[in-house]
């Protein structure tokens, strides 16, 4: 399983970037896809998810409304619009697969892919 997040930039506040997370080696039926983030100094965490076996979602109480998370089954893709961007969303992003529902426990995410950096500054 590989997943390769991209999308990433700089962009100034209240702005907005779309984040994908393309997964090769099996397909996203049945699995969970989770999006976290890392900012400098700062623990990582959850920031949205998707599970496709109920097509549920999950957000964060400090994204929830801005960022919305969808999945594309034909490109096996998942992918995470943030608007209205604000400088504390500043941190590398990072997607993750486990079999199954979401959850809030990163440690039951079995794949990782590598992070694209998003940026909010003017």
């Amino acid at each position: 399983v590989q997943l390769q997040a991209s999308g990433g930039g700089l962009v100034q506040p209240g702005g907005s970037l779309r984040l994908s997370c393309a997964v090769s080696g099996i397909s996203l039926e049945d699995l969970a896809v989770g999006w976290f983030r890392q900012a400098p100094g700062k623990e990582r965490e959850g920031v949205s998810c998707f599970s496709s076996r109920h097509d549920s979602t999950w957000y964060a109480g400090s994204v929830k409304g801005r960022f919305t998370i969808s999945r594309d089954k034909a490109r096996n893709t998942v992918y995470l619009q943030m608007n209205s961007l604000k400088p504390e969303d500043t941190a590398v992003y990072i997607c993750a697969t486990r079999n199954g529902e979401c959850t809030t426990r990163q440690t039951r995410f079995s794949s990782w892919g590598q992070g694209t950096q998003v940026t909010v500054s003017s």
